[in-house]
C-alpha cells in the first residue's frame, strides 16, 4: 500500500495512532469532530492544497484549536449533509459543515436546500492529464495510445463520482477527436473491462494505488493531482502532459470549478474561514499545487 502523508490541520495534537493499511483507513476525515471548533465539506481533489490551507488558518488562528474537514466526493458530502450523519465503515460521524467547497451544482442544492445563502467562486483546475509509472513501461506518450489493446485506463467511477468522470470523459472525446481518433471505451463504461479499470468511490487515492499495483498502466486525472502524486511518490509515478503545458489547457481539456460558501452562517469561525481562503496566501498555496483563480 502507498504510504500516504499525513494531512491533518492541527497535528500538534500529540495522540497515538492506530491504523492497517488497507483496513480500518479513513483519509478523508480529517481531524477530531468532537473538539473542532471549525468543521469544512470540501471535494477531495484539491485536499492537499486544502489541508496545507487549514494549517495555515490554525497558524494565524490558533484559537481555533482543531479543524474537522472532509474530502471527499462532493456526492457524499451532500448525503451526510441532507442526512445529518454518514457511517464509515463501523465508524458514525454527525458533523454539520460551516464552510462547505464544490462545484457550482452541488452548492446550488445546498441553496436550494435553504441551507446556504450563495457560494463565490474560488479555484479551477488547468485540465487533465495522464499519469503514468515511472520510466513509463508501456511508453505512453499521447491521448492516441490510449486505443492501443494493450493498455489500460483507470478512470474515476461513472456512478459514484459522476462529476469527475464526465470531466474526464468529455475531455478524452474532445482530445481524441481533435487527432481523428475515437476511443471506444467511452461509450459504454460496462462494455470493455480489458481495457479500464474504475475506481469504486475514492479515485484522488484509488488512482496512483491502481497503477502501484499494475492494475492499470495509465490514468486520466486533474493536473494536480497528477502533480500531488510525483511529489509525494516521486519513485512511483510521472506525468505525461496530454495538450502541451498545464499552463495553457487546450479548449479540449475541461477546466473544473470549485465554489466555496457558509452553510447556515458559518458559526463562530466560517466567515473567517471563507474570507481566508480568498486571501493571496492561500491563492499562492494553490497555485503552488496546481492550481488558480477562476
Amino acid at each position: 500500500m502507498l504510504n500516504w502523508p499525513e494531512e491533518m490541520a492541527n497535528a500538534t495534537l500529540g495522540e497515538p495512532r492506530w491504523s492497517q493499511a488497507g483496513s480500518n483507513f479513513c483519509l478523508d476525515f480529517h481531524g477530531d469532530p468532537r473538539r473542532a471548533q471549525l468543521v469544512v465539506f470540501s471535494d477531495g481533489n484539491h485536499h492537499m492544497a486544502l489541508a496545507e490551507t487549514l494549517q495555515a488558518f490554525v497558524h494565524r488562528y490558533p484559537g481555533v484549536g482543531d479543524i474537522f474537514y472532509l474530502t471527499t466526493p462532493p456526492s457524499v458530502l451532500l448525503q451526510l449533509l441532507e442526512a445529518g450523519g454518514l457511517c464509515v465503515g463501523n465508524l458514525r460521524f454527525s458533523v454539520a459543515p460551516h464552510v462547505m467547497i464544490s462545484p457550482p451544482p452541488i452548492l446550488d442544492r445546498a441553496v436550494a436546500a435553504g441551507r446556504m445563502r450563495a457560494h463565490r467562486p474560488f479555484m479551477r483546475s488547468l485540465g487533465n492529464v495522464l499519469l503514468v509509472r515511472k520510466g513509463n513501461p508501456k511508453s505512453i506518450r499521447s491521448i492516441a495510445d490510449l486505443a492501443r489493446p494493450d493498455v489500460k485506463l483507470f478512470l474515476s467511477n461513472p456512478l459514484n463520482e459522476t462529476a469527475s468522470y464526465q470531466v474526464y470523459a468529455d475531455s478524452l472525446k474532445a482530445l481524441a477527436g481533435r487527432v481523428g481518433q475515437e476511443l471506444d471505451f467511452l461509450s459504454d463504461p460496462t462494455k470493455y473491462p480489458e481495457r479500464v479499470v474504475y475506481g469504486e468511490r475514492i479515485h484522488h487515492r484509488e488512482a496512483p494505488q491502481t497503477l502501484a499495483d499494475g492494475r492499470a498502466d495509465a490514468a486520466f486525472l486533474y493536473y494536480h493531482l497528477a502533480l500531488r502524486y510525483t511529489r509525494i511518490f516521486p519513485e512511483w509515478f510521472e506525468v505525461v502532459p496530454v495538450d502541451g503545458t498545464p499552463a495553457a489547457p487546450a479548449a479540449e481539456n475541461v477546466v473544473s470549478y470549485f465554489h466555496a460558501g457558509l452553510i447556515d452562517g458559518g458559526g463562530e469561525w466560517g466567515g473567517r474561514m471563507l474570507d481566508f481562503m480568498f486571501s493571496e496566501e492561500v491563492e499562492e498555496i494553490y497555485r503552488h499545487h496546481g492550481l488558480r483563480r477562476p
